[in-house]
């Protein structure tokens, strides 16, 4: 999987492409932490367009981001998701945890 990252203000994107799961853990975490290291970040944003594929690695991974943003009162959100992707965060629930537009 391929992360870029794109700042607006007090707003960070982070743009996830190809397959989530296990084998990106380091880097997801690298890319998040870096981000919750920038002073005044107030919100993540997960582009997850072109994600083909989420395992329940990504989704434990997720919950980490959420729990870390939270200690920061950082908000996550979850965007442009793929019918797959959609259907797997809605057997998580993950709509009661994180916000999914």
């Amino acid at each position: 999987m391929n992360i870029t990252r794109k700042q607006d203000g007090d707003n960070v994107t982070l743009i996830l492409n190809g397959r989530f799961d296990f084998s990106v853990h380091r880097d997801f975490r690298t890319s998040y932490e870096d981000v919750l290291k920038i002073a005044g970040i107030k919100k993540i944003t997960l582009d997850m367009a072109a994600v083909d594929y989420l395992d329940s690695s990504a989704l434990g991974m997720l919950l980490l981001l959420n729990e870390r943003a939270r200690n920061t009162s950082a908000e996550v959100n979850i965007a442009r998701c793929s019918a797959g992707v959609t259907k797997i965060l809605d057997i998580a629930n993950f709509s009661k945890i994180i916000k999914i537009t």
